[in-house]
């Protein structure tokens, strides 16, 4: 039986999509981010919380559906993508059901299983954690190939996207590389909106209780005034 390995659930997201969601956060992810604020989720073989087959996650969400009505259901991670049967049989019985998809992915995985979720979903999440290839390795552990292969891929598909990426002082965050993500997604009539993150280190515990060495160690948190900067660059390519 198809089953799904979930690190949690957020019963009442308000920052994953439009409106109120319903979030399962699937357990792994092959990427090694440096700014990772949930390392816990990376082994795929770690147990989550809970182990359920698409058609128990569903009746979950259910149990909350006059909740997200204005909303829907996101998938995030870890990376999703690393479980697609699971989320594209999922995202197939929401659907039939009426509830709007969404999928929070790196797009590090391009296959045909990554096509299949991607025809399950309503609004794909997908970030970019640097517009610089040559940086992508050593952010993130993994090549940037298969993220500009999603974006080519969504954007033939014409499949709507919202644009994530994390601002981090002193490496994803300066005026030069801001512009290049501008002019970059200008290229994609499909991408809807760009959100911003600004680095925090809320998650700089999570590598303690791992016995893993914080990599961002003494990186500052961005400031509001630096995103509100960051904001204005990208309002000029209309973002």
């Amino acid at each position: 039986m198809l089953r799904g390995n979930i690190h949690s659930f957020e019963s009442f997201g308000t920052v994953d999509g439009p409106g109120i969601r319903f979030v399962a956060f699937m357990q792994g992810c092959p990427m090694r981010c440096l700014f990772c604020h949930n390392p816990d989720t990376w082994n795929p073989d770690a147990r989550g919380q809970y182990s359920m087959s698409p058609e128990e996650l569903l009746a979950e969400v259910k149990r909350y559906k006059s909740f997200i009505r204005s909303g829907g259901v996101t998938v995030s991670g870890g990376e999703p993508l690393l479980q697609a049967p699971f989320v594209a049989e999922f995202f197939r019985l929401c659907r039939e059901a009426g509830i709007h998809t969404a999928l929070d992915t790196s797009g590090v995985i391009f296959n045909e299983e990554a096509m299949r979720v991607y025809a399950q979903s309503d609004l794909v999440l997908l970030d970019i954690k640097t517009i610089r290839d040559a940086d992508h390795q050593s952010y993130t552990g993994c090549p940037s190939r298969s993220n500009r292969a999603t974006m080519d891929y969504l954007r033939e598909q014409g499949k709507p996207v919202w644009i994530r990426h994390v601002l981090v002082p002193g490496h994803t965050y300066d005026d030069a590389q801001l512009h290049e993500l501008g002019a970059y997604l200008k290229n994609y009539p499909n991408v809807e909106k760009v959100e911003l993150l600004a680095y925090h280190t809320m998650g700089r515990y999570k590598w303690a209780n791992l016995d893993l060495a914080y990599p961002l160690e003494g990186v500052s948190a961005l400031t509001a005034d630096q995103l509100a900067h960051a904001r204005s660059i990208l309002a000029d390519y209309g973002f």
